[in-house]
């Protein structure tokens, strides 16, 4: 009795829910209703090999910081929107973020070496000089040419391995320059030897790639800015992209407040005698500057932000020049430049080289029109004298350094400046 008493109110309680069911089923407003969002799922950023040029590895610069970009530690400014899609790869330069500790972010730049177009070019240009096929492996093309050979054989880098590259870096090297490179080359584990037995032939590989297309890269890590060199702080590279302390280029600076305008023509000339006297002995001369060169920090302090028109004479250990005619040039001479580019002499460098172009190039954009008369007349006489006084060096230096005292008192001690602020108040130096 009791069983069939549990059959029955089994059933009944089957047949109520049936009738729940069909009436919630055939209830519009009922059957409307949406379902609980799912859980949002945080987006991935997607890199692809190509993008960072992994895929031209060891034909690259380095990977000391592809884990940053990976984990998301270091974001480009289009990843702050919602679509978060990479930026196009044909640019040259992004403006990015970078974090330590996911709280904390600062601005960085992440540049190519060269146009993507002039990669491609090259790439090409190995393949076919080397394998004569339009595509190939660019380590392997590399690995057999007889430049990489001597280099897998060296024990030190020497100036006959470097000779011909197109980096003006390199052409009049001294030992003591290129003891310095292996030293402090940041894409390895730091050995503190002059000997390259810390270098795989990977890491030879990626240092003559990286000196063959654009030595940018090795100038701020071997003359980092701790230690007082105007140069922005390397942090590393990834494939093909190199990541560095952000800087805005000196032509946003062309429409700056008078005060400004003259306090970074200050800098610009202290940095360009810096660069000809130094504790260290090495004479840095550049053999093209533009709007481009010479970049501004957040704090007001100016930098050079492309060292790659940067050449560099030894004056403690002399130089090495080779002869032009019997200039030895391979594909490496030519990843970058047209093989049939001339070189500078390193005996035709002056001292004040630099100081004309910056006279011609740069100072008048960043003074015109900026001071009432007569300072803006005395300005524009100094600096036209400046630039017609290259085979003068006594007429550039007494030009620059009546420019430089004019200029003095034109500037002025405000947090605009916080490089030199609050020191300036206390100081007679500013």
């Amino acid at each position: 009795m009791g069983h069939w008493i549990c059959c029955l109110c089994s059933r009944v309680a089957n047949s109520w829910m049936l009738l729940l069911v069909l009436a919630v089923s055939c209830n519009p407003s009922t059957a409307a209703t949406p379902s609980p969002p799912a859980p949002h799922a945080k987006a991935s950023y997607s890199f692809g090999r190509t993008f960072l040029g992994l895929d031209k590895c060891n034909a690259c610069i380095g990977t000391s910081i592809c884990k940053k970009f990976f984990k998301e530690e270091i974001r480009f400014d289009t990843w702050l929107s919602s679509r978060l899609k990479l930026p196009p790869s044909y640019l040259l330069s992004y403006s990015g973020n970078y974090t330590d500790d996911a709280k904390s972010w600062r601005l960085v730049d992440i540049t190519r070496l060269t146009s993507k177009y002039q990669h491609d070019r090259a790439d090409k240009h190995i393949c076919t000089s080397l394998l004569k096929t339009k595509t190939c492996s660019l380590e392997r093309a590399l690995r057999r040419t007889r430049r990489f050979q001597k280099w897998l054989r060296a024990k030190r880098l020497t100036p006959d391995l470097v000779q011909g590259l197109p980096s003006p870096m390199l052409r009049c090297p001294s030992q003591r320059l290129l003891d310095r490179i292996v030293r402090r080359y940041a894409e390895v584990p730091d050995a503190g030897s002059i000997y390259m037995d810390h270098l795989t032939d990977r890491d030879k590989l990626r240092l003559l790639y990286t000196l063959s297309v654009n030595s940018h890269p090795i100038l701020l890590q071997i003359f980092p800015d701790v230690e007082g060199w105007p140069f922005p702080r390397y942090l590393g590279s990834c494939g093909r992209l190199v990541v560095s302390a952000s800087t805005r280029p000196l032509r946003d600076f062309y429409d700056a407040a008078p005060e400004v305008a003259a306090d970074l023509a200050l800098q610009l000339l202290a940095v360009l005698r810096s660069m000809g006297t130094n504790d260290l002995n090495y004479f840095f001369y550049f053999t093209h500057v533009d709007a481009g060169t010479f970049g501004v920090f957040s704090n007001g302090h100016l930098f050079i932000r492309d060292a790659s028109t940067l050449g560099i004479i030894d004056k403690e250990e002399g130089t090495q020049p080779t002869d032009d005619q019997q200039e030895y040039k391979d594909v490496f001479s030519c990843l970058t430049v047209d093989c049939q580019s001339a070189f500078v002499s390193c005996n035709s460098i002056r001292e004040k080289h630099s100081l004309v172009m910056v006279c011609q190039e740069l100072l008048p954009k960043l003074l015109k029109g900026k001071f009432q008369q007569p300072v803006q007349g005395k300005i524009d006489s100094f600096l036209q004298h400046c630039a017609d006084s290259l085979d003068d060096d006594q007429g550039v230096n007494e030009a620059v350094a009546k420019l430089a005292e004019l200029l003095k008192p034109l500037r002025s001690c405000d947090s605009r400046f916080a490089y030199r602020y609050p020191d300036c108040k206390y100081s007679d130096k500013y």
